[in-house]
């Protein structure tokens, strides 16, 4: 059961991605990448990695999703004028990648019982110190990265 939904939320990251990459609309983009992070979150709880999962939900579908949309809403790239109100079946891709990851959390949920793997992993704490003692200038590096894409797009999207 679990390569099951295994192979639907790979299906589901796979179909999420390619229409984040051929959305039209920057804001439809950024939800079908969401989408996508949440199945790739559940690939990783089903593989046995739930704090990499809670990660994957919190730093990428959490605050890079949220920074993307703030990019896009100060470019304002689109008219709202010129684009129309979506229709049902605009909305059909979105709802079939949402019933199919949402039955397969419901489906890991209900099996939650029974340990998903017998390795014993390192815990938070050793996580954390060994990801800020030994990587804490990449992180900063990192996050002065997003801090110069956040400017960037800001300086883009003045008005003149």
């Amino acid at each position: 059961m679990e390569t099951i939904v295994f192979y639907i939320l790979a299906a589901v990251t796979l179909v999420g991605t390619v229409l984040a990459i051929t959305a039209r609309q920057g804001v439809h983009a950024i939800v079908y990448l969401v989408t996508s992070f949440f199945a790739l979150a559940l690939i990783f709880y089903l593989l046995g990695a739930p704090m990499v999962a809670s990660f994957e939900v919190i730093i990428y579908a959490g605050a890079i999703m949220v920074l993307f949309l703030f990019v896009i809403m100060m470019l304002d790239l689109g008219k709202p004028e010129k684009i129309q109100t979506p229709k049902l079946y605009d909305w059909c891709p979105a709802i079939l990648l949402l019933v199919v990851i949402t039955g397969s959390m419901g489906v890991l949920a209900s099996r939650a019982a029974t340990p998903l793997n017998a390795f014993a992993g390192i815990s938070v704490q050793e996580f954390s110190f060994t990801l800020f003692k030994r990587y804490g200038a990449a992180i900063e590096i990192i996050s002065m990265q997003l801090l110069f894409a956040l400017v960037g797009a800001l300086y883009l999207g003045r008005r003149r």
